[in-house]
């Protein structure tokens, strides 16, 4: 586990792009509990251990996560975050050039729950929500292209789904339509 920054009320940790923040179904050790363990013997803390989640980012994707490591912290990192104090940017490695260099996507995403997948629409559908981001192009070369992304709402695989949707799916991510780079792999 590799700390960026911690204090007496925040842990900021570098999460690796096969692991999970939070507990799921697959018994996984969450980078919360691993956080947890690294405090309670850094610290030589008996009994629990306080780290409060305040954003979680997907398996796939790797990336900077803040932890509140008091209650107090906890609950105005939240605030900051419905607040939009907090501002979270995303870089997304995609195989298709966007049509545009930068521009805005409006979607209604539909979570289909047995997947563990979600669906972008152009209108309206029953149970959808409505998800909004804005990417830029920074960078290309022959085969990628380097975005970044500001979401403008937070929805189940948002960026992924989106991207996907606008006809770029995002290097590596066979769940939302990138290719296996070696078909026997």
């Amino acid at each position: 586990m590799e700390v960026i920054y911690e204090d007496n009320h925040i842990i900021a940790v570098n999460k690796t792009c096969s692991e999970i923040v939070q507990g799921d179904k697959t018994g996984d050790k969450p980078l919360s509990d691993i956080v947890k363990d690294w405090l309670k013997v850094k610290y030589n803390k008996p009994g629990n251990v306080f780290v409060g989640v305040t954003h979680r980012l997907d398996r796939p994707v790797s990336g900077l996560v803040l932890f509140a490591k008091t209650s107090k912290a906890l609950s105005r990192l939240n605030e900051m975050f419905r607040e939009g104090g907090v501002k979270k940017t995303y870089w997304a490695i995609v195989r298709n050039r966007p049509p545009q260099e930068e521009g805005e996507l409006v979607h209604y995403l539909v979570k289909n729950e047995k997947q563990n997948k979600s669906y972008a629409y152009p209108t309206e559908k029953p149970q959808s929500k409505k998800a909004i981001l804005h990417y830029k192009l920074i960078a290309s070369s022959d085969n990628y292209h380097l975005l970044e992304v500001d979401l403008k709402t937070g929805r189940h695989h948002q960026i992924r789904c989106q991207l996907a949707k606008m006809g770029c799916p995002i290097k590596g991510d066979l769940k939302y339509g990138f290719d296996r780079s070696n078909k026997d792999g």
